[in-house]
């Protein structure tokens, strides 16, 4: 059976009259006709009953109305599939982010993404430093990444979809906690928790850059795992804490005070990461809904205002 010959019977079947169902087809009734014929002879049975009057089903022409419309009804979903794929509306697309001050931007990207085209599946993997996703990326084991690089390889393209600024971290008890800004002298003598020395982790890059350009290094009591671990180690007062400020925007702990950083440093902002050569219709919908997202987040994260201080204090 050919996809033209099921077209066929079921103009007839529906219509029950030859005339009527070439129109439709926009042929003429020779050609209808032996194209019914043919698929009879190729069933080796016959679906219609016609005479010059009337046009009936036969009981194997009524059994195949069923099955043949399942077959037209699965090439359009076929053809629609190809259409939606090629058109971006559908397809996986693989994320990979770094800390916690990325998962606001995901979350939302997941929603919006849900919202304007549902037929895009994303498959998340958060690590927990920025490199792995980077890796992960160069080796084309996911399609996009969010983080914090101060190195890109050449052949990555990227882009800052947020931008942010380094902030203090303190126990709400320390005499500092109400500064409006901090220079980070003022804290040579303190005792700092820091995150893991990985290649290409920025935090602990920027700690060392900043107290080696004021002439010190920093007395780093303990390493902590994560950002949360290193935020909850300082509402338990063991040390103050170099971050982000959208860290400090989505921090709950009413113990930890954020101070903005009065030092000018590398900057520190979020970046998405792609393969420009990658030709997924799906990864370019992501990444136009990515950009949307930036234009609103850019200005959400101040850089170096008091904001920070005075709303933990509040």
């Amino acid at each position: 059976m050919e996809i033209n010959q099921l077209v066929a019977f079921l103009a007839v079947a529906e219509e029950l009259h030859f005339g009527r169902a070439a129109e439709r087809l926009h042929v003429a009734q020779p050609p209808l006709s032996r194209t019914i014929k043919q698929l009879e002879n190729e069933l080796n049975t016959r679906l219609l009953d016609r005479t010059t009057r009337s046009v009936k089903l036969t009981s194997s022409g009524r059994a195949l109305v069923g099955p043949a419309t399942e077959v037209l009804d699965a090439l359009r979903r076929a053809e629609d599939a190809v259409r939606s794929a090629d058109g971006g509306e559908s397809g996986l697309v693989r994320i990979a982010f770094a800390g916690a001050s990325t998962h606001q931007l995901v979350a939302r990207l997941a929603r919006l993404v849900r919202a304007q085209r549902p037929g895009i599946q994303l498959d998340l993997s958060s690590q927990n430093f920025a490199q792995p996703a980077m890796t992960k990326l160069v080796q084309g084991e996911t399609d996009v990444a969010f983080g914090r690089w101060d190195v890109i390889p050449a052949e990555i393209a990227s882009e800052v979809v947020l931008r942010d600024s380094l902030v203090i971290a303190l126990p709400d008890t320390h005499p500092l906690a109400g500064a409006r800004r901090l220079a980070i002298a003022k804290l040579a003598a303190e005792a700092f928790i820091s995150l893991p020395s990985y290649e290409g982790a920025v935090l602990p890059d920027r700690l060392r850059r900043l107290a080696r350009d004021n002439g010190f290094v920093p007395n780093v009591i303990q390493v902590a795992p994560d950002t949360q671990t290193a935020l909850a180690l300082v509402s338990a007062e063991v040390g103050c804490h170099l971050t982000l400020a959208s860290v400090a925007d989505s921090a709950t702990d009413p113990h930890v005070v954020f101070v903005p950083l009065a030092d000018a440093t590398a900057d520190v902002d979020l970046r998405a990461a792609w393969r420009p050569n990658d030709t997924n219709p799906a990864v370019k919908a992501v990444l136009h809904e990515v950009m949307n997202l930036s234009k609103v987040s850019r200005n959400q994260i101040t850089t170096g205002e008091a904001e920070f201080s005075h709303s933990r204090l509040a």
